[in-house]
């Protein structure tokens, strides 16, 4: 199965004339506040992110963690209670209405979990992404032609077909057109691969690499399947609302936060359980991980630098 790569790997196919550069993104001391059943839950206690123009990055974590919330944040569709995030030149928090409706039109597309939930069922592909686009349109954007945005995802050939003759794979490639209808510079999705067959699966990751190679595209996904993530040059996991661990080309990183913390995970936390008393040690070559007792704790060894 081939890796989903950065928009620098090599591509046969040219890059889309019109096309718009990718956003990056940041986050710093990022909070997401809610009200359930009488009391405050916070859905982000802290994220503290940095994603490059034009970088594939997957959001990973168990259910509950932020992870979606995180992305709705990043699509301008909910407002932080603390913090501060920026896509592009864009400061999110401190946007009008009117500049998120400009935001939303063009610079940013988003595809929800589900296929259902991008589409008009009573519209074809090539209807639904045209609807995708009426905002921009009435904003004056300027918008590429239909035709265009199907053949991208190489779903040219089901522009008429309805709806309720698509697969699960070709319903997903649709939502994902109506997703960069507009050729966006940031896109988002949330479990884009969940429930399809392995060959559409891997249809979809192929169809988003050729996005973020051709568009330029800076692509965020959620998702569960840990044979997603293994294509993902990076991944961020989310932990309790915060970023526990990244990791490159399969490896995996604890991240050290803003304020010096270090989120243990995995057999590490086995080995130093929430409540531990731990101490960093230098023992001239390198960093090392001491329990309260010694003898009752082993050593984590961290290499300098």
């Amino acid at each position: 199965m081939s890796a989903v790569t950065p928009r620098t790997a090599p591509d046969d196919s040219p890059p889309v004339v019109g096309a718009r550069r990718g956003l990056d993104v940041t986050t710093r001391g990022l909070v997401v506040i809610y009200r359930s059943e009488g009391h405050d839950v916070a859905a982000l206690s802290g994220v503290d992110l940095c994603v490059s123009a034009g970088e594939v990055v997957g959001l990973l974590g168990p259910s509950g963690a932020g992870k979606s919330t995180l992305l709705t944040v990043f699509g301008g569709l909910l407002e932080p209670s603390a913090g501060r995030v920026h896509v592009g030149h864009h400061e999110v928090k401190s946007m009008s209405d009117a500049e998120l409706d400009d935001f939303r039109a063009g610079d940013v597309g988003l595809v929800l979990q589900g296929a259902g939930r991008n589409l008009l069922p009573y519209l074809t592909p090539s209807e639904n992404v045209a609807f995708a686009q009426g905002r921009a349109r009435r904003l004056g954007r300027e918008v590429p032609d239909v035709p265009e945005v199907l053949a991208l995802l190489g779903i040219g050939e089901l522009a008429h077909r309805p709806l309720g003759s698509l697969t699960p794979g070709q319903l997903q490639l649709t939502a994902i057109a109506v997703g960069i209808a507009c050729f966006p510079g940031l896109l988002l999705g949330d479990e884009p691969t969940s429930q399809l067959d392995h060959e559409s699966r891997d249809r979809v990751l192929d169809a988003l690499s050729s996005i973020n190679e051709r568009l330029g595209s800076t692509i965020v996904v959620v998702t569960h399947d840990p044979q997603v993530a293994a294509r993902l040059p990076r991944t961020v996991t989310i932990r309790d609302g915060r970023v526990g661990a990244e990791g490159r080309l399969g490896e995996e990183y604890a991240v050290v936060s803003a304020d010096g913390a270090l989120p243990l995970s995995g057999a590490a936390l086995d080995d130093f359980p929430p409540g531990s008393l731990v101490r960093l040690r230098h023992d001239g070559a390198g960093w090392r991980l001491e329990g309260e007792d010694d003898d009752a704790r082993p050593e984590v060894q961290a290499e300098d630098g």
